[in-house]
């Protein structure tokens, strides 16, 4: 079983040395190989560069360079398009600036075959150690507020629908079309809403949670209304076959 690991990376220069040495010592010893995959959504410093080296001095790994930046979801987009195109039977995706740990993806996987799921979301929350590790109590009060209303119309019992920490099967791959997705923030949002409407097997495990001197390009106002956006086209049936 081959497992690639998206890394979309937008001024992540300082971080994807030591994320991408993580990820490569967290191969979970099952797997066959695992395989980095750097997308470069158009930095403008020295990212591109590093990720170059980093494929130059490591095997295995891919780097895919945008020449504009597109934003988070079309990086994804981009991602998933050449994880597939190397064959990959699983997928998580590991944000650039190391806040979601590449240590949790053995047990992330084993959550993913163990209970038979199609996509799994790492949670922050289902651990219990949101505010330890750092999290904003803006984002664990807008959470909690959105989490409420997810559950209801998505019908998923899920504590946290935004960590963006994704793993996905066979399935999930293979009949989501994530070429027609958002792409901004909203873009895991709606990889949720599309399994869900296909009727796929959607389910979270716990991560832990880690704030640190990285920065964030989400305006929490406009993330908010793209996922009421997404909530109301999932109710009029836009994510279905």
């Amino acid at each position: 079983m081959k497992l690639v690991v998206v890394v979309p990376a937008y001024k992540a220069a300082r971080h994807l040395p030591a994320l991408i040495g993580r990820i490569v010592a967290a191969r979970p010893p099952a797997l066959a190989r695992t395989q980095p995959v750097i997308v470069d959504d158009g930095s403008q410093d020295d990212t591109a560069r590093v990720a170059q080296e980093l494929a130059s001095s490591t095997q295995g790994i891919e780097v895919v360079v945008r020449p504009r930046n597109g934003g988070y979801g079309a990086a994804m987009k981009t991602g998933l398009e050449a994880a597939r195109a190397l064959g990959a039977d699983r997928v998580a995706s590991v944000h650039a600036d190391g806040q979601y740990s590449p240590e949790a993806l053995p047990g992330l996987l084993a959550a993913l075959d163990g209970r038979g799921l199609d996509l799994l979301q790492g949670s922050r929350i289902a651990g219990g150690q949101t505010r330890k590790g750092g999290m904003p109590l803006y984002k664990v009060a807008g959470n909690w507020l959105l989490g409420k209303l997810e559950r209801r119309v998505l019908g998923l019992s899920m504590t946290d629908f935004h960590s963006g920490y994704l793993v996905y099967g066979r399935r999930a791959l293979a009949e989501i079309p994530f070429a027609q997705l958002s792409d901004s923030f909203d873009f895991d949002l709606e990889v949720i809403a599309s399994a869900r409407a296909r009727g796929l097997a959607v389910g979270e495990a716990p991560i832990p949670t880690h704030y640190g001197d990285e920065i964030s390009h989400l305006n929490p106002l406009t993330y908010g209304l793209r996922v009421l956006r997404v909530l109301w086209r999932f109710q009029r049936g836009s994510y279905g076959v």
